[in-house]
């Protein structure tokens, strides 16, 4: 069955020439798939990441972005990267869960950072990255490295100054670790699509909702109807991966090894200031709109780690990897005084 449907995920990358048709300038010439599709802010900085790559490499490495589903599924990517059929992806590890739940915990470890500054240094000098190419290598893929996509604000109608506050708050929560994690501290969330969150808050089916960036929470409205929101959020902040072939990353020569890891390190942190400069100004605009942003203190953002743990440790018993980073997770945020 592997066989079939790697031959078949082969056939559909043939059939995209255009995305991975040799070059004659550049000595490598790759293709990465993006889970996103053109136009979407993050297509768009692979886009930029490319050409970083190209530059700093003097166009030894070309590298030729491919929106999602145009060489393989979404969720069918790592599996392609392992097997060569594409070279490298930008991606949300959360989508390979089904392979081993760590991917989920790690694309998305609920209610542990408050920043991006915090899971970027977790992944770098706290152990995170040795701990997720362990999981890489099982399916001969590189983790170059992480993109952290920014801390989700949260939508409330009601003034939340802590963790108390949120016992019997009717909210919006997908399913899953972040619908557990809020049901632990007291909160009676519902699973609702994205499209009936505003409707939803407007006609007081709820009064709070996990949804998304502050910026994109404002541009959407959202705090029109529920004037209360939090800020920096404290509940989720998701990964994107960029991955290389493994066989590919050790062919490689140290100073090209360099130059892609360089390269995603400035990814990362664009994405991160880029993001921050948009929230912080669109909490300007709030602000002056009379919405109350409210920022919860330190001690009220440890509370609901504490929280949030109790449910990561229920999943890590599934999942070696799991285990071992959610161990790593809470040594680096005690040394920090976050937990």
């Amino acid at each position: 069955m592997m066989f079939k449907k790697l031959a078949t995920m082969m056939i559909t990358a043939a059939v995209a020439v255009g995305f991975a048709m040799p070059s004659a300038a550049a000595k490598l010439d790759w293709t990465f798939q993006s889970s996103d599709r053109p136009g979407i802010f993050m297509y768009q900085m692979a886009e930029e990441f490319s050409g970083w790559v190209n530059e700093m490499s003097k166009g030894e490495i070309k590298i030729n972005v491919a929106p999602t589903g145009s060489v393989v599924q979404y969720n069918e990517t790592m599996e392609a990267v392992g097997a060569g059929i594409l070279q490298g992806e930008f991606t949300d590890p959360s989508y390979f869960a089904g392979q081993d739940l760590a991917f989920g915990v790690i694309g998305n470890t609920v209610g542990a950072w408050g920043h991006p500054s915090e899971a970027l240094k977790f992944m770098r000098y706290g152990g995170g990255m040795e701990i997720f190419q362990e999981l890489y290598d099982r399916y001969n893929v590189h983790l170059v490295g992480v993109v952290v996509t920014g801390v989700e604000a949260f939508v409330s109608k009601k003034p939340l100054r802590g963790v108390a506050d949120l016992k019997g708050l009717k909210m919006r929560a997908p399913e899953g670790m972040v619908q557990n994690v809020f049901a632990a501290a007291g909160a009676a969330p519902v699973n609702l699509p994205g499209s009936e969150v505003y409707t939803s808050l407007e006609k007081g089916v709820i009064d709070a909702a996990d949804f998304s960036l502050f910026s994109v929470n404002q541009k959407q409205g959202m705090n029109d109807v529920a004037r209360y929101p939090l800020f920096p959020g404290f509940h989720s902040m998701p990964l994107q991966v960029v991955t290389l072939n493994k066989d590919i990353w050790n062919s490689l020569t140290k100073n090209q090894q360099t130059i892609l890891e360089t390269a995603v390190w400035r990814l990362a942190t664009e994405v991160a200031w880029q993001y921050e400069m948009q929230d912080l100004a669109a909490v300007k605009e709030a602000r002056s709109q009379g919405i109350e942003v409210i920022n919860w203190p330190d001690a009220e953002r440890a509370k609901f780690r504490n929280i949030a743990r109790e449910q990561w440790d229920k999943v890590t018993g599934k999942s070696p990897v799991a285990k071992k980073y959610i161990a790593a997770v809470v040594t680096y945020l005690s040394s920090q005084g976050l937990m």
